[in-house]
């Protein structure tokens, strides 16, 4: 049987999943009018489960595949990427904030105020989500990392450090510019990263949507920021 806490079901696989179940049901009233042939395991209906990386696929029968289908609850990369998120978008709003005083370019200035209308909604959407689930105290693994209340900000993919955000603090101008967009360039690198590995690794709908948006934003947000450096 599939191990439903270390292989996610991707979109693809449900839908594949469904269709099984359709053939299934299909088989089964035609079995009404007529004497079903006999069959071996091996040829009863199945779904294909990719692995995780290295690892071999695996196939789930039409049983097992109906137990799995819309089982989303969340394991401990969905948990992990939500506690860390938070923290990692928390950043991101420290740097915007400083953005309209101390920036020049109108263009860095719009740009800071875009990273902060979808990241703070964000951050209130993942702590409702994780109240919701059970609040804080729980935590997992992503990435390597052990996440949780006490995670250390440097293990976390494109995080500036304590320095650099002084450093952030202290310019102004053109200076400003272009060290917000090198950090914020890193900072959307970081979170790209964590958002594709929750995406093959958690469970989770609602941390899965979350992580796609986030793929799809940031990545085009760091276009448009290189263009201005």
């Amino acid at each position: 049987m599939l191990d439903r806490s270390t292989t996610p079901l991707t979109p693809a696989l449900m839908a594949a999943t469904r269709t099984v179940i359709a053939a299934a049901a299909v088989l089964a009233l035609a079995g009404c009018t007529s004497e079903p042939a006999a069959q071996s395991d091996s040829d009863r209906a199945s779904v294909v489960a990719p692995g995780k990386p290295g690892e071999a696929a695996k196939k789930l029968s039409a049983e097992e595949a109906r137990k799995s289908v819309g089982d989303d609850s969340p394991n401990s990369a969905d948990f992990g990427y939500v506690q860390s998120m938070i923290k990692h978008h928390g950043q991101a709003l420290v740097m915007t904030s400083l953005a309209s005083k101390q920036g020049d370019s109108a263009k860095v200035k719009r740009m800071a105020g875009r990273i902060d209308a979808a990241q703070g909604p964000e951050i209130k959407a993942m702590r409702a989500w994780l109240k919701k689930q059970g609040g804080d105290h729980k935590s997992g693994s992503h990435g390597g990392h052990e996440h949780g209340s006490a995670h250390d900000h440097g293990s976390m993919p494109g995080m500036a450090t304590e320095r650099q955000l002084d450093e952030l603090r202290d310019a102004e101008g053109e200076d400003f510019d272009r060290l917000f967009l090198k950090l914020m360039i890193t900072h959307h690198q970081g979170a790209v990263t964590m958002a594709t590995e929750v995406s093959m690794e958690g469970r989770n709908a609602f941390v899965g949507d979350m992580a796609n948006d986030v793929i799809a934003q940031q990545t085009s947000e760091i276009h448009r920021m290189r263009g201005m450096s």
